[in-house]
């Protein structure tokens, strides 16, 4: 109320582009839980129908209703797929840029207290009408994990399947999972991460029922086996990643923390401008 009075606007919303895997949607998830307020998930793909003019009536019905429960976060993922169609009215009508033009005209002009909360993973597909200021209030940019997250990554998931951290060398698998192992700009994602510890608890377990060692239990090591089985998809999509992080680096805020504890002689590096919080 004190911002309100001061003359500040409600936000209207942030992007969250990057690397698919990097944890954008568990972001929408986690702002929703900590500012307390309902998480409404916009599938722009349901909005489509086949009658005429019943897209376009969905679609203001979708808006009315999170105007209705406001406030709240309408949360629209992978938002460059869903306005894929945009431009080519030969195809569908120009429905999709009907759509497009009701979200635009509804961001800019709202005043109910609804915050926008869309994520990317090619920000190329995005039409430049939205990434003007105006329709968000900032675009961040989420980039392959550091060694101080993906440490924290590792703990985390190493924690939900019940073992104690303690007994593992989070050193050498932070180590296994960046740049000095990989190469230059090639890192695993958090989603290939987790993968990787679940791929090394069934290792462990055929490890325990084929050589009938009741005593095995998952280890460093088997983590490490399945690290080095995988193929990352930064390595993968190289060239396309590569980019992503040079427009990144003048045109995105950049989503990490850059923990004082990253090591200086690190030679990982996270893209996008400096902001003072």
């Amino acid at each position: 109320m004190e911002a309100m009075e001061y003359g500040i606007e409600w936000p209207k919303g942030v992007l969250l582009v990057g690397v698919p895997g990097c944890g954008k949607s568990l972001c929408a998830k986690c702002v929703a839980a900590s500012w307390k307020m309902p998480l409404l998930r916009l599938d722009l793909g349901k909005v489509f129908s086949g009658i005429v003019g019943s897209s376009e009536a969905n679609m203001r019905m979708a808006l009315s209703i999170c105007e209705t429960v406001s406030p709240s976060i309408i949360w629209i993922d992978e938002i460059e797929k869903a306005l894929s169609g945009i431009g080519s009215g030969a195809s569908d009508g120009g429905t999709a840029t009907r759509i497009f033009g009701t979200l635009l005209t509804w961001m800019q002009e709202k005043t109910s207290p609804v915050f926008v909360f869309a994520t990317a993973n090619n920000i190329n597909s995005i039409p430049p009408e939205l990434l003007r200021k105006g329709r968000f209030d900032e675009i961040f940019f989420v980039d392959l994990p550091n060694e101080d997250e993906r440490a924290e990554i590792f703990k985390i998931h190493i924690e939900k399947l019940k073992r104690n951290v303690s007994k593992f060398d989070i050193e050498t698998l932070v180590e296994c999972s960046g740049e000095k192992f990989w190469g230059e700009g090639v890192r695993l994602t958090g989603a290939e991460i987790e993968a990787a510890v679940r791929e090394g608890l069934l290792e462990s377990f055929y490890d325990k029922v084929e050589n009938h060692n009741d005593t095995k239990d998952l280890c460093t090591e088997d983590i490490v086996k399945s690290i080095k089985r995988s193929v990352p998809l930064a390595q993968i999509r190289q060239r396309e990643l590569k980019g992503l992080r040079d427009w990144a680096s003048q045109n995105a805020v950049r989503a990490s923390n850059m923990y004082q504890g990253v090591k200086q002689e690190s030679i990982e590096i996270t893209v996008g401008r400096n902001i003072d919080f």
